[in-house]
């Protein structure tokens, strides 16, 4: 029988319900920018191949953020950190409104990227659940504070819908509204954090090399599973109404599949942390790789509606289990003096997959077709399941007074 860890101290846990409420006024917010970015470049934009420009933009300075979001949380402190993000985050949607009205398309793409760099400081609040409760409980605290984003699944499409003509004729200036609000109403909602045990780093240059760590197989494995698990997720998601429409299925049929995909993306993080207490993150992960492999199946079996909803359904649990789980294991990666440095490492890593996914996501499937683009997704998952192998196979070889990190 596995040792059960100790029963956790509600007093902290209060910090991680802080912690989730943000996520998913955070994930709303993303949410509706994925359903309104889009349309609103094609109507600012002469140019039809730049409508998606913004969006792109977006994730891109996601990326090019992480390494330094990871400072200014590790260094400023959790409160102090994410705060700032909530009004980078405002600032800019409120920026972005006024281009919509003024019909200024360049000025609509550079408040696109101060929204990317407001989402690239709130994905850390997944590190920040973490670090809030003991070790033993770690992965239950980010599973749970993922799992905000069923409030976002459903608030998120909604807000698109009632904000987009509050500015008529000004379409979609609204929306952009409606995300500063939230940003804001965010902001206030971290003051109420207690924050103590996450500690703060003085200087993000102690600890090991960055490349002495990068190479440790439980990084590798960590960053590689909520990468991919992240990656695949973008490259078949957004290519799924492109192919149930051409199936001959209506729009309303792929909002349906998009609608119960996001629920599996999030439902599961309220037992996923649990499943990782119990077995491991590592096997966990493998469960993941080996659903994304189930998702490619079913996908090239058929093109019928219910293959449609029950791949999508497949991909997002997958991803709960591969991002879940590699954002716990990546703690077995780092010493407490290195953290802020490695977090923000993984996530240039796993941001710098989803950018690229996005990116080519459209071009696969116009060269390819969704049968190879759904064999990639395949691939890359059995990659993931050799990693996962692999460690499992260190891990039992080293004597029970070593970790991971310690042996690397």
């Amino acid at each position: 029988m596995p040792t059960q860890p100790p029963r956790p101290d509600h007093r902290t846990w209060w910090t991680v319900g802080v912690l989730g409420a943000s996520y998913a006024l955070a994930q709303t917010g993303s949410t509706l920018m994925m359903t309104v970015t889009a349309l609103t470049g094609s109507l600012l934009s002469e140019d039809p191949a730049l409508a998606t420009l913004p969006l792109a933009v977006q994730f891109l300075a996601t990326m090019i953020a992480t390494i330094p979001a990871a400072e200014l949380t590790t260094r400023a402190g959790a409160r102090l950190g994410f705060s700032a993000g909530q009004l980078v985050g405002a600032i800019s949607a409120a920026l972005a409104a006024v281009a919509v009205v003024l019909g200024d398309y360049w000025l609509f793409v550079a408040a696109s990227g101060g929204i990317g760099i407001h989402n690239a400081v709130w994905q850390r609040l997944r590190f920040a659940a973490g670090d809030a409760v003991e070790p033993a409980h770690r992965a239950r605290a980010i599973s749970y504070l993922l799992a905000g984003g069923v409030v976002a699944a459903l608030l998120g499409p909604w807000l698109a819908t009632h904000t987009r003509d509050l500015f008529t004729p000004a379409a979609f200036a609204g929306s952009f509204i409606a995300l500063s609000g939230l940003c804001l109403i965010n902001a206030s909602v971290l003051q109420a954090g207690r924050y103590a045990r996450i500690k703060k780093q003085s200087s993000s240059a102690s600890g090991r090399p960055l490349r002495v760590v990068a190479r440790q197989p439980v990084f590798v494995v960590a960053a590689l599973s909520a990468a991919i698990g992240f990656g695949a997720m973008i490259l078949v998601m957004t290519t799924t109404p492109l192919a149930v429409t051409a199936c001959g299925f209506s729009f309303e049929d792929a909002a349906w599949v998009i609608q119960w995909h996001v629920l599996a993306m999030y439902v599961p993080s309220f037992f996923t942390g649990r499943l990782i207490e119990r077995y491991g993150a590592a096997r966990v992960i493998g469960a993941g790789a080996a659903l994304n492999v189930v998702t490619a199946l079913v996908n090239v079996s058929g093109m019928s509606a219910g293959h449609f909803w029950l791949g999508l359904v497949c991909l997002g649990v997958a991803w709960n289990l591969m991002f879940v789980g590699g954002t716990s294991l990546l703690a077995e990666a780092h010493r407490p003096e290195e953290q802020g440095k490695i977090q923000g490492l993984n996530d240039f890593v796993v941001f710098g997959v989803v950018a690229t996914a996005s990116l080519s996501s459209g071009v696969l499937y116009a060269t390819v077709g969704w049968a190879a683009l759904n064999s990639l997704v395949a691939v890359l998952a059995v990659i993931v399941l050799l990693a996962v192998g692999l460690l499992v196979r260190q891990k039992r070889a080293l004597p029970a007074s070593l970790t991971l990190r310690d042996a690397s």
